[in-house]
């Protein structure tokens, strides 16, 4: 590389410079070394088994000389205990976990006290675990596979055809299942739950000694909420000017103003209004009916009782892997925790009630869930359908005296969705323990 220079006397001289680079690359270590380097010990405990089966077998061996035998395992315990001095020498990216640790040192007591009752389960017993348990996953996929391929014969080749329209009336002894069910969906006779939960939809907003009655059906459509109030007229005389005033309390926003109406003696008006809402958050509806009565200047009112959104019309369960959870968990800033009260005897119970109560889904797998123990730790996901977060993990055991002991915690990037949900819990444990 050359360059022009100008010296001091004002003339041009050419300076030439040589530059070297120089190539680094990383020295390639052989691929077991560099995962116990990794810290994966896990690697480390597979290979300590495998060296411990080894040296067992070559010592039932009739060939080898007891020198020869002895060389072998003092061999297979030099790399078993440097395995053991790595994990502990912090050299590795990651140390080595307890149960690694003592995985390995009991191959190395093993090798330098060989026992015929331990050789025997190195030996024979750890394979025919080991095949017993791919025999059973085995079984399960097949039968996994069967059942889903399996097809249920829900009426034979020769069963009689009934026609329901040649039946005579009095015929009900013949009716089937399939013909009930059919009848039951003619007649409406099996929406008892649908009709239970409308009718739950249904606020009462002031007395029936009232001179104006009022009700009105709450009908929630994700960012919508629908009020259908009917207005009665409970007094013989006419009402001019009757209006529903109508104000929110929260994240809650009343699009229009309800129009004015005349309504006659004993009569009754239906006036909808709609409201927005633009967040997970429990709100509350209040307002009065404002009127006239026909023929005197004063001007009447009733007010009205309060309407309280409930915050799990907007909240569906979900999933998500246990590293999104972790990451949310760590990013959420608003946090509640729950004491939980409640007189439910039973650990699962108890999750099963949270769950039906929250509209959350249970992140931690059913197997961890299984078996019998006095003390349930589980994670609990939801979504909103504004795509808010929300995150519970739920921790709880049981004393002596048999009661559940524990706390809920709830996470969420703002603080009305932890706030409401924890309002929501703690109202359900009181219905829990009414009920139980």
């Amino acid at each position: 590389m050359t360059k022009t220079r100008i010296t001091a006397d004002g003339t041009y001289a050419t300076e030439s410079a040589y530059t070297t680079s120089k190539k680094t690359t990383k020295e390639e270590k052989p691929p077991m070394r560099q995962l116990l380097l990794e810290g994966d010990f896990f690697l480390g405990t597979t290979l300590a088994g495998t060296l411990t089966k080894l040296s067992l077998r070559y010592a039932g061996l009739d060939g080898p000389s007891t020198s020869e035998k002895n060389s072998l395992t003092a061999e297979c315990m030099l790399y078993t205990s440097s395995m053991l001095h790595l994990g502990k020498s912090g050299i590795p990216t990651t140390p080595i976990d307890d149960d690694s640790y003592s995985r390995i040192m009991s191959c190395l007591r093993v090798l330098s006290e060989p026992v015929a009752e331990v050789g025997e389960v190195f030996e024979k017993k750890c394979h025919g675990s080991f095949a017993e348990m791919l025999e059973a996953d085995t079984q399960a996929k097949e039968a996994a596979k069967a059942a889903k391929k399996g097809t249920v014969v829900k009426v034979q080749a020769d069963d009689l055809i009934s026609f329901r329209a040649l039946r005579a009336e009095d015929d009900e002894d013949e009716i089937g299942e399939d013909d009930a069910g059919i009848l039951k969906l003619a007649t409406g006779s099996g929406d008892e739950k649908k009709n239970e939960s409308k009718l739950s939809k249904v606020f009462q907003l002031s007395g029936f000694s009232d001179p104006v009655y009022a009700e009105a059906y709450v009908h929630v459509n994700q960012y919508d909420i629908l009020l259908d109030v009917i207005v009665v007229n409970q007094t013989p005389d006419t009402l001019q000017n009757l209006t529903l005033e109508l104000a929110t309390l929260g994240d809650l926003k009343l699009t229009e103003k309800p129009s004015t109406h005349s309504v006659g003696g004993h009569d009754f008006v239906n006036i909808k209004a709609n409201v927005k809402v633009s967040s997970t958050e429990t709100g509350i509806i209040f307002g009065n009916i404002v009127y006239d009565v026909g023929g005197s200047s004063a001007r009447s009112m009733v007010v009205l009782n309060d309407i309280h959104i409930d915050i799990m019309d907007y909240i569906t369960p979900a999933k998500c892997t246990e590293r999104e959870f972790r990451a949310m968990w760590l990013e959420f800033e608003w946090e509640n925790k729950v004491a939980v009260r409640t007189s439910i005897d039973s650990l699962r119970g108890y999750l099963d009630h949270l769950l039906k109560c929250t509209n959350m889904a249970c992140l931690t797998p059913e197997s961890a869930l299984d078996g019998e123990c006095d003390f349930l730790a589980a994670n609990l996901y939801a979504k909103s359908v504004f795509g808010e977060d929300a995150l519970a993990n739920l921790s709880i055991d049981k004393g002596a005296d048999g009661k559940i002991n524990g706390h809920i915690r709830i996470r969420s990037k703002t603080q009305g969705i932890a706030l409401s949900l924890g309002d929501k819990i703690t109202l359900n444990q009181k219905d829990g323990t009414n009920s139980a």
